[in-house]
Order: structure tokens, then C-alpha cells, then sequence
């Protein structure tokens, strides 16, 4: 894991050190820009929507679990309360009982976890690619040698002055 990290920073560094070195026959200075992508799609008019329907998609789906949450609790406070004056059949019942409804729960979280991965990627999706066209739009019209994501592998440190998400957020919002 950390050679993989060393070999993402060495490769990052030498294309930094080529780009820099070609560059550095033109006329032209290097010029880098950070997008964090995150902030970016969570600020744009689109994203505030989408996450509000995400939000608003998993409110859901945890309301729609909440029964079942409920009456398993209930079982197994009967089940407690009850324990010690129950017949071995009807322990062993309510045990496989407890442990069917447990599984339902885990089963229905993991459907559920699923379709929010989908309905993300469904709303989010969209915003990245869009973003990613401005992102190039962008670093052709300002004259940037590169635009680095932030929070990418290789990327330890970056100047406040190089982040340019603000620009892009402007950008993106200005197109609709």
C-alpha cells in the first residue's frame, strides 16, 4: 500500500518535472490550478439540488426501516423480560424469531445502501462530467500546464493561491 503511494507520488513528480522542463523551453511559466471536486459539486445550483434529493432519498429509506427496527427492539425486550419463564421451545423459537427479523434488517440496510449508491452516482454523476468539461474549458482559455484534483494520490500539498474552485464553481453555474 505505501510502495503503491511512493510509486503514484514518484510518477506525479517526474510528470511534474518533464512538464515543468518543457514548458520551460517556451515562452510561456507554468501555470497550475487545485479543483476540489467535492466542494465544487456540492456548491453549484445543480449540486445543492442533487444533494437535497439525496438527502432527502435516504431520509426515506431509513423512515421505511424504522418499523422493522422497531419491532425487533420490541422483540427482544419481550424476549428478555420473558426468558427465564419460557419453555426451551418457545426460547429457541423466539431466538430463530429475533435472529430471521435481525437478518431481514441487515438485508433490507444492504439493499438499501445499494440504491443510494445508484441514486448517487444517478444524480452526482452527471455534475462530475459536466464539471470535468469546465474544468478543461477552463484550463484552456486561463492557459493552465495543469489542473490537479485535490484529495487525489500524490497530490500531499498545495498553496491556497493554486486552488482555483471557486472559479469553477462561477464557471459552471454561469453555463446552467
Amino acid at each position: 500500500m505505501l510502495s503503491m503511494r511512493l510509486n503514484k507520488a514518484i510518477v506525479l513528480v517526474a510528470v511534474v518535472i518533464v512538464l515543468a522542463w518543457g514548458l520551460g523551453a517556451s515562452k510561456e511559466g507554468l501555470k497550475v490550478g487545485v479543483v476540489d471536486l467535492e466542494h465544487a459539486v456540492s456548491s453549484t445550483t445543480g449540486g445543492k439540488a442533487a444533494r437535497e434529493e439525496f438527502e432527502r432519498k435516504a431520509r426515506e429509506a431509513e423512515a421505511s426501516l424504522q418499523p422493522m427496527i422497531e419491532r425487533f427492539q420490541a422483540m427482544a425486550k419481550e424476549f428478555e423480560a420473558k426468558k427465564f419463564v419460557l419453555s426451551e421451545d418457545a426460547l429457541m423459537q423466539k431466538q430463530l424469531d429475533l435472529a430471521e427479523l435481525r437478518n431481514q434488517i441487515q438485508n433490507k440496510q444492504k439493499e438499501m445502501q445499494g440504491q443510494l449508491e445508484v441514486d448517487r452516482e444517478r444524480l452526482m454523476g452527471p455534475l462530475q462530467r459536466k464539471l470535468g468539461a469546465v474544468i478543461d474549458e477552463l484550463g484552456r482559455e486561463e492557459g493552465f500546464s495543469m489542473i490537479f484534483m485535490r484529495n487525489t494520490p500524490g497530490l500531499a500539498y498545495t498553496r491556497e493561491a493554486l486552488d482555483i474552485t471557486d472559479l469553477v464553481i462561477e464557471k459552471f453555474n454561469e453555463k446552467g
